[in-house]
């Protein structure tokens, strides 16, 4: 089918102008009588000029015109997106991390969980540095790792330069079938220090959430209240990096699947560090799975730097230590008050 001929409309021919001449009067010449003189010209009173009066549905066929190039570029875009995975001409970083299948599919599957599903609130924005590396730390809860996912969204969609935040996962994360995959190409890479360093020396956005299955799998009734932050790792990364550490707190994500049971024997069984038993899961099989629809806050704090440190700084376990307790307090004290601020869980 040949495309529809769309015509701008500032075109001249759709303005309704009447042209540079005006009527002649009947009549005028040589003499050029007076009015009211004998013989004297009588001038042609002007018409105003009609407008065309469109057809049924021509505004409509024009709109629809107007918006199939954008129809037809998005289509090309998909096509030639599938091009590339089909025949691999797409790229990808040392550590597996795909961008182009992380915005154009995974961000897109996730933003609506976010937007929608979790109607997450982002603050502070403002506090994650425009360029550069970065460690953000953030509380661990909800049972499964969404509120990493919901992270990752957050930066991405709010941040004015669009950040990329690449999360440190547990090896359990790679030992799973599929989401081992989709975790590389997702951005997520081993929490060990040597990549974290080489990531924040590489200006990336590095995640880090130091209570891992501890506050991941806590009881629901321990809720809000952080666990250990292991050996206080991730300073020494962000000290040898020179990059600040910014504090984040999540709100929400604790009552999505309230943990109220542990089967520690099946969890031992399977490999897993705990089995959870919620209000809805194992009993209700499959749909127990599907979370709660909390209603989340995410805010980052004022950024800790570090590059005013020496660089013996990072071997000092005391410094380590102040420092780790530090961005604790900032993320507990941040956590209370944004649970004093929220009306309802779910509102």
């Amino acid at each position: 089918m040949a495309d529809a001929k769309v015509i701008p409309f500032d075109d001249d021919r759709s303005r309704g102008a009447t042209g540079k001449g005006a009527a002649r009067r009947r009549g005028q010449g040589g003499g050029g009588r007076r009015s009211g003189e004998p013989g004297a010209a009588r001038e042609v009173p002007r018409l105003p000029v009609q407008q065309p009066v469109p057809e049924p549905g021509a505004g409509e066929a024009q709109a629809e015109a107007g918006e199939r190039p954008g129809w037809e570029r998005r289509v090309a875009g998909g096509l030639a997106f599938l091009r590339r995975r089909l025949t691999g001409e797409y790229e990808v970083d040392e550590f597996g991390y795909d961008e182009e299948l992380t915005d154009q599919v995974l961000m897109s599957l996730l933003r609506p969980v976010a937007e929608k599903y979790f109607r997450v609130e982002v603050k502070g924005v403002e506090n994650i540095p425009a360029q550069g590396g970065a460690l953000i730390v953030s509380n661990h809860s909800g049972t499964l790792p969404l509120d990493g996912l919901m992270l990752q969204v957050a930066v991405h969609d709010n941040h004015p330069a669009g950040r990329h935040l690449r999360l440190l996962a547990a090896d359990l994360v790679f030992m799973l079938p599929v989401v081992n995959e989709l975790a590389r190409k997702a951005g997520h890479t081993l929490a060990c220090a040597e990549d974290a360093q080489r990531l924040l020396e590489g200006g990336e956005l590095v995640g880090v959430m130091p209570e891992g299955f501890k506050g991941l799998g806590k009881p629901f009734g321990e809720r809000y209240k952080l666990q250990r932050f292991g050996r206080g790792g991730f300073v020494s990364t962000a000290l040898r990096a020179g990059t600040p550490i910014v504090p984040c707190s999540i709100v929400g994500a604790e009552e999505i699947y309230p943990m109220v049971g542990n089967a520690k024997t099946l969890a031992r069984v399977l490999g897993f560090p705990y089995f959870p038993i919620t209000p809805t899961f194992p009993w209700l099989g499959p749909l127990g799975a599907v979370p709660l629809p909390t209603k989340w806050t995410i805010q980052f704090g004022e950024p800790i730097p570090t590059d005013g440190y020496p660089p013996e700084a990072a071997e000092d376990p005391m410094l380590m230590f102040n420092l780790t307790d530090h961005v604790r307090e900032q993320i507990q004290h941040t956590l209370y008050k944004l649970l004093v601020q929220r009306r309802s869980v779910f509102f």
